[in-house]
């Protein structure tokens, strides 16, 4: 497993501490799950363009 460290302000970090304790979670576990959530949905945005791109390349190349 990989660890990765970064800064972060004084605001910041409270706002993410307030946010775990609201939802009863440690705060390593909320960031993890946002990350995983953000990589899950960007990974979707990329198929789904990916596949419209695909898709349509006839139509681009005579549009180009």
């Amino acid at each position: 497993m990989v660890s990765i460290t970064f800064d972060l302000s004084d605001t910041q970090f409270q706002k993410l501490q307030d946010l775990a304790t609201v939802h009863g979670i440690p705060l390593e576990v909320l960031l993890k799950a946002s990350l995983e959530e953000w990589l899950d949905q960007k990974g979707e945005f990329v198929d789904a363009a990916n596949h419209v791109l695909t898709k349509n390349a006839e139509l681009y190349q005579r549009l180009a």
